[in-house]
């Protein structure tokens, strides 16, 4: 039983990790896209451009590691065993 917890465990803590740093990704392109908005349409896109790549790796480390810590939790709690 040890063995398969482990797995679940790490799978779970996997899965919700890179679910994580999808999600923390695209929320954090776009809170930064808003310092964009009052541009004109070319520098709009030039400066998206200029702030995506920054913005999406923030995000998605900060989900990546939130997500995993979070899974991790969660699947441990989900797999304990009772002892009597």
């Amino acid at each position: 039983m040890t063995k398969n917890r482990t797995l679940i465990c790490t799978f779970l803590a996997l899965l919700t990790g890179f679910s994580g740093g999808y999600i923390g990704g695209q929320l954090t392109i776009n809170l930064h896209g808003h310092n964009c908005q009052n541009q004109p349409w070319g520098l709009k896109e030039m400066c998206h451009a200029w702030i995506a790549p920054g913005a999406v790796w923030q995000g998605s480390t900060t989900g990546m590691w939130t997500g995993t810590v979070l899974g991790a939790f969660v699947a441990g709690l989900v797999t304990r065993q009772n002892r009597q």
